[in-house]
């Protein structure tokens, strides 16, 4: 009994392979995709033509000789930004170099400038030297519309192995990383798709082929992918490029002062960021805030400690920037300070970098 019901369970088991492989063997592969895989495909498709490759040398005087040569400097991804030949990436693929170079997905070659440079974020903006006509820019997506486990694609040249896709999700959100400048980059996006080195400054992208992000760093103990990989969001790209385009850096709102540094004020244990001096002409200074002085030969006294930016307590540099990196010029905004035990108020008008 036992021996004929297990005959019949393998001819079962038999004759489900069999309609697998029949089922299997009747469908033509080169014609066959899932709806993911065909998406992914279509993305990459779309995509991959905007996605470049970028060089950078430098020159460096020989120990011995005294002669001059051109060294490779570093190398990532970048996209194309518009077809009159802007490119984006990161600002540290682009650092310190004195020549640049970007290539094509169809391997041609173009020489670069800098437009613009912003190490606070990490972006810089690059022009191609005669650009061909057939320029593809990226469709533009929306950062603030990703939720963790939304499907992300990465596309980059990672090892200089050009126009690699990787897939994933997002991982995360609102992560902080920390720029070239020392600065902090908040809001960043946190994804498990492969991103290695040479990936720095290429498109992060959602289903839609849309730009939803740009790569620039891994959290790795060995130098490669390890799932956690960072992405600076479009929607602050969109904001740092424009003036990037216009003014070559980010056009920040000033008050006309000179802050101490954190080291200082934490040596001195000091609770808000001391006003060093206000220069003469912008809108501190004619709000009637003070700088520190000097008494006698080494003694300090301090004038003005800023405490707080419209509401918001300031403990440190970092509070301030954050604060008033979201101001524009023209805004008026409430500087609290602390002067000789004393608790002041100033409604300035912010002015324009000189």
């Amino acid at each position: 009994m036992i021996k004929r019901v297990f005959a019949g369970a393998l001819a079962g088991l038999a004759l489900l392979f069999s309609h697998f492989s029949t089922s299997a063997n009747s469908v033509d592969y080169l014609s066959f995709a899932t709806d993911d895989e065909a998406n992914t495909t279509e993305v990459f498709s779309n995509a991959s033509p905007s996605v470049v490759y970028v060089t950078s040398t430098t020159l460096r005087r020989q120990m011995f000789s005294l002669n001059v040569m051109e060294i490779p400097q570093g190398a990532g991804s970048g996209f194309v930004w518009d077809d009159s030949g802007l490119i984006v990436t990161n600002y540290h693929v682009v650092a310190r170099a004195n020549r640049l170079t970007v290539t094509l997905s169809d391997q041609r070659e173009f020489e670069a400038t800098v437009v613009g440079l912003a190490p606070e974020r990490d972006l810089a903006v690059l022009r191609l030297i005669a650009p061909p006509d057939e320029l593809i820019e990226l469709p533009l997506g929306d950062s603030s519309e990703l939720s963790v486990g939304r499907k992300v694609m990465a596309i980059g040249n990672p090892f200089g192995l050009d126009t690699t896709l990787t897939v994933g999700v997002v991982s995360a959100l609102g992560r902080e990383i920390q720029s070239p400048s020392g600065r902090k980059i908040r809001g960043v996006v946190q994804t498990d798709a492969a991103i290695n080195p040479g990936n720095s400054g290429g498109p992060l992208l959602n289903s839609l082929g849309q730009l939803v992000g740009v790569n620039t760093a891994i959290y790795s103990p060995s130098g490669a992918s390890a799932g956690i990989g960072f992405a600076i969001p479009v929607n602050t790209v969109k904001e740092v490029v424009p003036q990037l385009i216009a003014y070559g850096k980010i056009l920040r709102p000033v008050l006309g002062i000179e802050r101490a540094s954190d080291a200082w004020i934490k040596r001195n244990k000091i609770t808000g960021v001391p006003i060093v001096r206000t220069y003469r002409g912008f809108p501190a200074d004619d709000a009637g805030m003070t700088g520190a002085r000097r008494v006698g030969r080494n003694d300090i006294v301090l004038g003005d400690i800023i405490t707080g930016v419209d509401g918001q307590p300031v403990r440190t540099n970092e509070d301030y920037l954050s604060v008033m990196e979201k101001r524009r010029v023209g805004d008026t905004v409430t500087i609290e300070t602390e002067r000789a035990g004393d608790t002041l108020t100033f409604d300035i008008e912010l002015t324009e970098t000189q």
